[in-house]
């Protein structure tokens, strides 16, 4: 596999450590005779150490071969977030160091998740693209406000703070883009 085929949610073998795929940039060539750069950022799954390298397009990489099933959050604590497998009724648990970009989008029940598992392990999650979210906390609704370009920050169920529309109030269920954290539409 080449390099300009990594995307997130990849899980490469680098050094002998199993990395899982966070985000990927890609940098293009500023020259002619300049190749297009894939900077890389990610964890091994082991140590849970962070990863980051640039790759040129062209480089081999080494992918590992991983399953994607569907799992639930049942529970979380300070340490750990325990999911199961919806068909199999298996339950993983994985350290909360390990989940600390996602957990501002789990919240316990959470369904729709993607978990990555290799040889029996539970290497990482992928949240779906959006997820509605409950607004806990914002300034009060104005009147006469309209639907344009103005925003308040709201506190979400899960502590998440997001930019909304002035019009919205608290009580009220927004959608939330996973990737970028940002309000897209009541739910």
């Amino acid at each position: 596999m080449k390099a300009n085929e990594i995307k997130k949610g990849l899980v490469i073998e680098q050094d002998n450590k199993k990395i899982l795929i966070k985000h990927v940039v890609v940098q293009s060539p500023s020259s002619r005779s300049g190749s297009t750069l894939y900077k890389v950022s990610g964890r091994d799954v082991s140590s849970q150490q962070k990863f980051e390298r640039r790759y040129k397009g062209d480089e081999v990489i080494t992918p590992v071969d991983v399953s994607r099933c569907s799992v639930q959050l049942l529970f979380h604590d300070a340490e750990s977030y325990t999911f199961m497998d919806s068909e199999s009724y298996d339950q993983f648990l994985l350290s909360a160091d390990t989940l600390v970009e996602e957990a501002c989008f789990l919240f316990d029940g959470l369904e729709n998740i993607s978990a990555l598992v290799s040889e029996g392990h539970l290497l990482g999650i992928e949240l779906p693209m959006t997820l509605a979210l409950e607004i806990i906390e914002c300034a009060p609704a104005m009147k006469a406000a309209s639907s344009s370009a103005r925003t308040k920050p709201a506190t979400l169920s899960t502590g998440l703070v997001v930019q909304v529309p002035e019009y919205l109030k608290p009580g009220e269920v927004i959608k939330v883009n996973t990737e970028t954290r940002e309000f897209i539409s009541r739910a």
